[in-house]
């Protein structure tokens, strides 16, 4: 029995207890919370729904922006599928309003969870900007026969998105994809392509490994990349639309993002549990709403994963200049009328200080009224992209750069 299969019979054996759970707690919350006395039946109901959250999704969660608003108006939202392939879907936020705005491509990370986590990204940006995303699919959802997804082809994608949407368009990269996202817009600009973006935005992302290891980059050059190869590597099962696709399972990267922070996961859910039975039902929907998001998992295609690793972490191809695409090498310095905006956080233990701003020197065509660097104080990995420090000091500096050179 392979790894992935392992995980499947275990899911499939505790499913029905957790659906089980599930069911009841609602029952239990009622009758808790309708009389006052009940502490155990307020216990009860909150076991119940600490137990049915601990549980792996693997379809991407609803982005849940119906609207936003402009100025003193609610503007409706729909989201709108632009272009789909079997790996992603070009999606776009359209607003029911006739005014013409910067086009924003928000490249998410494919890195485990879904585009969803830029959910606050997206809601922030939306008032003034018409903003599409990279709806990476669950890698256990593409048939074998659409081929191999590697870091060429995440690159591709972005390059015919940005063409799909034409001349103007802005590009904000997050996280791990500010690699591909830097390599796309030298490509580009090499090209002379008409779509070639005015401005990129890389925020909290891994350009250069080498400046300040963090214990991610640690662990990624431990091991050679056939340990790697042999040992997070599996098939999807039968049951699914990739079965016999090899990739790296979104649950062994969730894994490992726990055990980063096991005692601060421990402690979110006894507070969740001791939430319910108080009755602090806000608090507990904050937890419950970041759990089920953290759980909904996607696998990555393992071309993608071990090109990764190997490039970007144990490599470093991109600062040192030998990143390839498509036979040829990535040349930064072809970039010099993309404004480029670095971002990143102080306290970011993930991508540390100095490995985003790596990308300024590696555009050393650019002049110096094309760069923007700016360093978040107190703010981690996620709080570079979302939550307050993020729309009240960063999306600022983002925006004004996008409007600076709306027109040129």
């Amino acid at each position: 029995m392979t790894m992935y299969q392992a995980y499947q019979s275990h899911a499939d054996l505790t499913l029905p207890m957790k659906e089980w759970a599930r069911r009841l707690a609602p029952l239990l919350h009622d009758a808790g919370f309708g009389l006052r006395k009940w502490t155990v039946m307020r216990g009860a109901a909150a076991a119940c729904e600490v137990l049915a959250l601990a549980r792996i999704t693997h379809h991407r969660p609803a982005f849940r922006i119906e609207s936003t608003r402009i100025g003193e108006r609610e503007i409706a939202v729909t989201e709108e599928v632009v272009l789909s392939t079997p790996f992603a879907t070009l999606l776009r936020f359209r607003k029911d309003t006739g005014a013409a705005q910067p086009r924003v491509l928000l490249v998410a990370p494919m890195s485990g969870h879904f585009a969803t986590l830029l959910r606050d990204t997206a809601r922030t940006m939306l008032p003034e900007h018409d903003v599409y995303v990279t709806d990476w699919h669950n890698a256990r959802d593409a048939p074998l026969a659409a081929g191999r997804f590697g870091l060429d082809e995440y690159v591709a994608h972005i390059v015919e998105f940005l063409n799909v949407m034409g001349p103007g368009a802005n590009v904000v990269a997050v996280c791990q994809p500010c690699v591909a996202a830097l390599a796309a817009v030298a490509v580009m600009a090499e090209d002379d392509h008409p779509a070639t973006p005015r401005t990129l935005t890389l925020m909290a992302g891994p350009v250069d490994c080498r400046v300040n290891p963090t214990r991610v980059n640690v662990l990624a050059t431990s091991k050679p990349l056939s340990w790697f190869e042999q040992n997070l590597i599996s098939a999807v099962p039968a049951r699914h639309a990739g079965a016999r696709r090899l990739v790296y399972p979104g649950f062994l990267q969730l894994t490992a993002f726990m055990n980063m922070n096991l005692e601060r996961h421990i402690t979110s859910f006894r507070s969740l549990y001791d939430d319910i039975v108080r009755g602090d039902l806000e608090k507990a929907h904050a937890t419950r709403r970041f759990y089920e998001e953290y759980f909904a998992v996607a696998d990555l295609p393992a071309e993608f994963y071990l090109e990764t690793v190997r490039d970007v972490f144990q490599d470093y191809a991109l600062p040192l200049g030998r990143l390839m695409y498509r036979g040829r090498v990535v040349d930064p310095r072809a970039i010099r009328r993309t404004a480029l905006v670095t971002i990143e956080g102080e306290k970011d233990d993930i991508c540390a200080l100095g490995q985003t701003l790596a990308a300024q020197d590696l555009c050393s065509s650019l002049r110096p009224y094309y760069r923007t660097h700016y360093v978040q104080p107190g703010a981690g990995h996620y709080g570079v992209f979302s939550g307050s420090r993020w729309k009240n000091s960063i999306y600022p500096i983002v925006r004004d750069v996008i409007q600076t050179y709306v027109d040129r």
